[in-house]
């Protein structure tokens, strides 16, 4: 029986770019998850607005996304235990509310609110 060995892996660099950003979003639908990565000139908390210089889109398939996320997991993990705890300032959890089942119309016939 033959043994499941896993391939060598050569990075080939030749074409590689290097991108600073600052400013991320993540889009995701069934299929594909996208990384908006961008620029943030603004260096005040409290701007009204504030303008990303969109510099690149990364698409990729939910398993790679899944297989990035433990890694940056891992990396920031390993960063904080050396350095100390990034405070981000933020007062609540980034995660997205859970999502909520539409309220149903009572048998009056009344729609709910």
């Amino acid at each position: 029986m033959a043994e499941n060995k896993q391939p060598t892996v050569e990075w080939n660099d030749k074409d590689m770019r290097t991108t600073y950003v600052n400013a991320t979003n993540v889009v995701a639908g069934r299929e594909e998850v996208m990384m908006i990565l961008g620029v943030n000139q603004a260096w005040q908390m409290n701007q009204e607005k504030v303008n990303v210089a969109i510099s690149d889109r990364i698409v990729m398939n939910p398993y790679t996304a899944k297989r990035l996320a433990i890694m940056l997991s891992a990396t920031v993990r390993a960063y904080e235990n050396k350095y100390g705890k990034i405070d981000l300032g933020l007062t609540a959890p980034v995660a997205s509310p859970a999502p909520t089942a539409p309220a149903t119309a009572k048998a009056t016939g009344k729609s709910a609110k």
